[in-house]
């Protein structure tokens, strides 16, 4: 731990109309931790154990999944690092520790739209450094920036690329920006999610995708640009923690900018839609179509929780 030899992951499980729980997408939570390991050298953890570690610790505090209906659910975060006893600036290569903990939680922000602030004067991560890994010491440094947006009126931070102007992410939650239908000329709804080698891979923003998919809207992954943010109609911060918030502005104080999305304190409707879905197949409200869930098999898990 005195090197930041350390990376998480953050997942959910949900409690079922029948009582049953399910986990959403263990196994790419399971993928990112062995991306996020080969950077720090830490030993990959197989995606078998992983899973049994999020299972077990889900199906033993069964009892604590919040009841079906409140749209809560058991947050679950893994934890890996290194226990070696050493302090040499040598990666250790005796003891490894995985942990999984898990507690019951709300939804992080809501879906009550909140103001963003670009941040000017921090780079959350090299161009070529850690930032598609999940480590700590990519988030630590954030909190004083995002403390200070926060007394500034400011719900979230927004990150552009080191070098250039290009979005990267929101400071705990991908980027999302959309375009409505065109009505006139027939071209459909279109999402757009930016592609960088500093954005870790977000398991929410690739599930946005696959529902924009499904609904037939365009889907761009590329490189996106400061400029386009006047461009959207609407745009949404996705993550675990934070499921989909709706941005009502973005601003950047350097430039004197604000992009306004939302004049009401309202989704907008693409959001509508890909929540729906969303939260619909995690709380089994929808069909998972897309085979994203996993039953807890534990016969605790079927307790009706409190």
């Amino acid at each position: 731990m005195n090197y930041g030899q350390q990376c998480y992951e953050g997942l959910k499980a949900f409690r079922q109309k029948d009582g049953q729980i399910r986990i959403f997408r263990p196994e790419q939570n399971a993928l990112r931790m062995q991306h996020s390991a080969s950077f720090i050298c830490l030993p990959e953890p197989p995606v078998d154990h992983f899973l049994k570690c999020v299972h077990l610790a889900v199906a033993n505090n069964a009892a604590y999944v919040p009841p079906y209906g409140l749209g809560a659910g058991m947050y679950i975060r893994p934890l890996l690092f290194a226990t070696g006893e050493q302090l040499g600036l040598n990666p250790p290569t005796d003891k490894y520790t995985l942990f999984v903990y898990v507690i019951p939680t709300g939804v992080y922000h809501g879906t009550h739209p909140i103001d963003a602030l670009i941040l000017d004067d921090f780079d959350r991560a090299a161009p070529q450094g850690t930032g598609s890994a999940k480590v700590g010491g990519n988030y630590a440094p954030v909190f004083k920036h995002a403390e200070k947006a926060k007394q500034m009126g400011y719900g979230i931070t927004l990150h552009l690329d080191a070098k250039i102007s290009l979005l990267s992410k929101f400071s705990t939650s991908g980027f999302i920006g959309m375009i409505h239908e065109n009505k006139e000329t027939g071209e459909p709804a279109k999402i757009v999610v930016p592609q960088s080698n500093s954005v870790i891979n977000s398991v929410t923003v690739n599930s946005c995708i696959e529902i924009a998919k499904f609904f037939g809207w365009n889907v761009e992954y590329r490189p996106v640009h400061y400029d386009e943010l006047s461009t959207f109609n609407e745009v949404v911060a996705a993550g675990t923690a934070a499921a989909l918030v709706p941005i009502k502005s973005i601003t950047q104080l350097s430039k004197d900018a604000k992009f306004e999305y939302l004049q009401e304190d309202e989704p907008g409707p693409m959001m509508k839609e890909l929540v729906r879905v969303l939260k619909g197949v995690q709380q089994g409200n929808e069909p998972d179509t897309f085979g994203w869930c996993q039953l807890v098999s534990d016969p605790n898990a079927t307790s009706n929780g409190h």
